[in-house]
């Protein structure tokens, strides 16, 4: 997997930026905010990652942060959500704001993003619900924005256990604030929410 790219601006598109990487140039399509931060053309410029595969092409996204590109992926695993919708939501708001609004089950913000109906956020607010707790975005990701992908992977791991993502995120929003953001330390300290390690 191509997990960040790092290169020259070559050019900027509506939707899409290409960078070259010594040499080669690579078609990135990005959200918005991207846009708003990559600079002009001849910058340096660094990306994170996620390199989409299907029958019939390879396809780059590329994002400011890992957690942002962690939010993405955890769109994608959503039923009825393809790359083009995820980018799209990624680009009407911020991760923060996003997880916000599925946290409060916020359906009428969702639904204003282009390709996202009644029924898609309806669908959104049920499979990631458990997985954003307002608490936890408000502070945590303040503080550290990379939380984000460990706090999703840990969910995960934690389901993968046999516990609910309810019990999941109930456990992860019980971490002291000072909890380090170390996975597998956190881990230890979630399991002990259940009377574990």
């Amino acid at each position: 997997m191509i997990a960040s790219v790092r290169g020259v601006v070559q050019f900027i598109g509506l939707d899409q930026v290409i960078i070259d990487v010594h040499g080669v140039g690579l078609a990135i399509a990005v959200p918005r905010t991207v846009l708003a931060t990559i600079g002009a053309v001849g910058d340096s410029a660094q990306l994170y990652t996620h390199l989409h595969v299907r029958e019939d092409m390879l396809a780059l996204f590329g994002f400011n942060s890992p957690a942002q590109r962690a939010l993405f992926e955890l769109l994608l695993g959503v039923s009825g959500i393809g790359p083009k919708v995820a980018l799209a939501l990624l680009s009407a708001a911020s991760p923060e704001e996003l997880q916000q609004a599925i946290a409060r089950e916020d359906t009428i913000m969702l639904s204003k993003v282009p390709g996202i109906g009644k029924k898609t956020a309806a669908r959104l607010v049920l499979e990631l619900k458990g997985k954003f707790g307002v608490s936890t975005i408000s502070h945590q990701l303040s503080t550290n924005p990379g939380l984000l992908a460990i706090n999703t992977e840990l969910i995960d791991i934690l389901t993968s256990l046999g516990y609910s993502s309810t019990e999941a995120q109930a456990a992860l929003n019980a971490l002291p604030a000072d909890a380090p953001a170390d996975t597998e330390e956190r881990l230890r300290l979630a399991l002990q929410y259940f009377g574990g390690v």
